[in-house]
């Protein structure tokens, strides 16, 4: 028995010292971070702008692995196959849990294949109007709304995508109802919203900034819970409609089975990088926060997203592209 507990013992201490010793070396090589979008995006500037500080902060360069298509699904599909030795992760992005919640088959489990490293930045969207269109608040277009239901139209880069379901909370939390115009995602919605042919939009802050510091559009409100910094004068939401927030977010995440030692080594790494305060107002250009989730933390809020998705797909029957 004495044996046995000795051997039982010395195995422990081995993999303890095995795990301190991965803590220490890793990485060894380049690490590669697979974004599922194209160049020039913010999600593939996000990416950029943190890996060149992380490689600082680790001692190893980071490759960038632009892998589009699916939303992302591409990107994160090659991840978690990908060997749990920390060398190949994914920037998960504020799609992954709306797909996760509106499309019925994956070609991974979003839950079990993953290991969550943390989140990045998040980004709230802006409700946005025409120049010249007749509703000057949040207030007037929810009026409206709700004596002409289906009347007003919005749209989005796809069924069941996140400006898609956000929007759906919204007309539920109003109490009304809007017509829903699909895209194939690029600039064609922003073209149509600027010619009149739409009459409001969900969008991040990066994609309609231009045109608001042109005087083409007019912000109604953000969907985060307090007033951005780069709006301050703009209302939340939810100072009309309380609870309401919705917004996306970038985060790394590597495959199933990604050691502790490793998770926390990268996790640190974020942590230090989104503290630097250049790095803090390069996001704030983008439209953006700096957002230092813990593994914990990210794990939570994507589970609780795609529980809060579901429940809108579910109760709109909304069938995703």
């Amino acid at each position: 028995m004495k044996k046995i507990i000795f051997l039982i013992a010395a195995l422990v201490v081995a993999l303890i010292s095995l795990s301190s010793a991965n803590a220490q070396t890793y990485p060894t090589k380049p690490i590669t971070i697979v974004v599922g979008f194209g160049p020039g995006g913010n999600a593939d500037i996000v990416a950029r702008i943190v890996s060149q500080k992380m490689a600082e902060n680790l001692g190893q360069s980071i490759l960038i692995e632009n892998k589009g298509g699916a939303g992302g699904l591409l990107a994160s599909d090659s991840v978690a196959k990908a060997p749990a030795d920390g060398y190949r992760l994914s920037l998960i992005s504020g799609a992954f849990p709306a797909q996760a919640a509106a499309l019925h088959k994956l070609p991974f489990d979003p839950a079990k294949d993953f290991s969550w490293v943390g989140t990045i930045i998040s980004y709230p969207l802006v409700v946005v109007v025409p120049s010249d269109s007749p509703f000057k608040t949040l207030e007037d277009l929810v009026k409206t709304a709700k004596s002409n239901p289906r009347k007003l139209n919005y749209p989005s880069p796809g069924n069941g995508s996140l400006f898609h379901l956000a929007t759906e909370v919204f007309t539920s939390s109003a109490g009304i109802e809007m017509t829903h115009v699909p895209f194939r995602g690029g600039s064609q919605q922003l073209t149509e919203l600027l010619g009149g042919r739409l009459d409001v939009m969900f969008d991040t802050l990066s994609v309609v900034q231009p045109q608001l510091k042109a005087g083409r559009l007019r912000a109604l409100a953000v969907t985060s819970m307090r007033r951005m910094p780069q709006l301050p004068s703009v209302p939340t939401v939810a100072e009309k409609f309380q609870g309401y927030e919705a917004s996306s977010f970038l985060g790394l995440a590597g495959p199933a089975g990604l050691s502790e030692s490793i998770v926390q080594r990268l996790s640190s790494a974020i942590k230090i990088v989104t503290s630097s305060g250049d790095v803090q107002q390069r996001f704030t250009d983008l439209g953006g926060e700096a957002w230092a989730g813990t593994p914990g933390e990210m794990a939570a809020y994507i589970a609780s997203s795609t529980t809060k998705w579901k429940s809108v797909v579910q109760e709109k029957n909304i069938a995703a592209d």
